[in-house]
């Protein structure tokens, strides 16, 4: 399996040939870096919920006339997207698949923020291999502990780094790909890195300091 980072918290996960991309956000097309071109073969794409930085329905409509692609998404998500002629498929907590992957979905609450309503969200876990927590932390994602890669939100105004290493020591995943990190400036971004890696690493994880957009890494699946 191969996962390729953009920007935030859009990833693509390739396996045998279908590709399903996950949350491809304002933050990920906001300097031109990554554009909905780059997107135009992919096969299913999943929303995990309706905040702006992983829902960008202006780029999601061009990646879907380029692509056709399949969206997946919650009911909340689904009527933002209806709005906007968007066809998707529903999803519901528990198994399913996906192309050539099995995802396993769970329901989980978003961090709480500012003056902000708490977002209908799911988690989920990629062929049993790969855990995306999104933007939570619940005690109930402890029941996925040494899954092989943990992706992990990194920065955002609901956490500090204290709770980041808290969530991510307790899950104890062999490997760890940091998102949520499209607020910061490269010099910026490349410390926190370094200061995640040396934490983790202590405890045997290994951290990939994936700074810049089309950064990818391969699991064995």
């Amino acid at each position: 399996m191969k996962i390729t980072k953009y920007i935030h918290s859009c990833r693509l996960f390739e396996k045998d040939g279908f590709k399903l991309l996950f949350d491809p956000g304002k933050f990920t097309f906001a300097e031109e870096l990554v554009t909905p071109e780059m997107f135009s073969d992919i096969d299913a794409l999943v929303i995990t919920h309706n905040h702006s930085d992983h829902l960008d329905v202006e780029n999601l409509k061009k990646i879907i006339d380029l692509s056709q692609a399949i969206i997946y998404t919650n009911a909340e998500v689904s009527k933002e997207l209806a709005e906007a002629g968007l066809e998707c498929l529903l999803v519901e907590e528990g198994q399913m698949s996906v192309g050539t992957f099995e995802l396993n979905v769970i329901n989980v609450t978003h961090e709480p923020l500012l003056d902000t309503p708490t977002p209908d969200m799911q988690a989920y876990v990629i062929d049993n291999l790969v855990l995306n927590s999104v933007d939570s932390s619940e005690d109930k994602l402890s029941q996925f502990k040494n899954i092989p890669l943990l992706i992990l939100p990194i920065m955002a105004p609901f956490t500090t780094e204290f709770k980041v290493a808290e969530f991510a020591d307790n899950i104890q995943p062999k490997e760890i790909l940091p998102v949520h990190d499209g607020y910061a400036k490269p010099f910026f971004l490349k410390q926190r890195h370094e200061n995640y890696s040396k934490h983790f690493e202590k405890n045997g994880i290994k951290f990939y300091s994936a700074c810049e957009p089309g950064d990818a890494i391969v699991i064995d699946t």
